[in-house]
């Protein structure tokens, strides 16, 4: 097993081996987007992977791609539907202003109140 931390939202999560951050994400309701349905051709599930990047799939063409139209780009910037976790160990993942709007866009009930504070 393998545990995903959500770092700013203070949610984690226990997943198998095999699971993506995306997959992790939907398990403990961490807003990530997912505008493509999981198919690489967006970039709205974009995380910034802070810690087990060496834990996950290695990066493909695809999701270079992918990235290329993403905001934001960093050295350990990943997409969710496509970094996988391939060894046991703990993953921590910021989810990227890009992904956040667009989830809040899907799901505007969910959006924090502005006079919460």
């Amino acid at each position: 097993m393998a545990r995903v931390q959500f770092i700013e939202q203070d949610l984690d999560v226990e997943v198998e081996v095999g699971t993506s951050i995306l997959e992790a994400a939907r398990r403990v309701g961490a807003p990530m987007g997912d505008a493509c349905g999981a198919q690489c051709a967006c970039s709205t599930c974009h995380v910034y992977v802070e810690q087990g990047g060496e834990l996950l799939s290695e990066i493909d063409d695809d999701e270079e791609d992918s990235l290329d139209k993403a905001f934001d780009v960093r050295a350990h910037s990943r997409l969710g539907c496509r970094a996988r976790i391939l060894r046991e160990g703990e993953v921590a993942v910021r989810i990227s202003e890009e992904s956040l709007e667009a989830y809040f866009n899907e799901h505007p009930d969910r959006r924090p109140s502005r006079d919460a504070g």
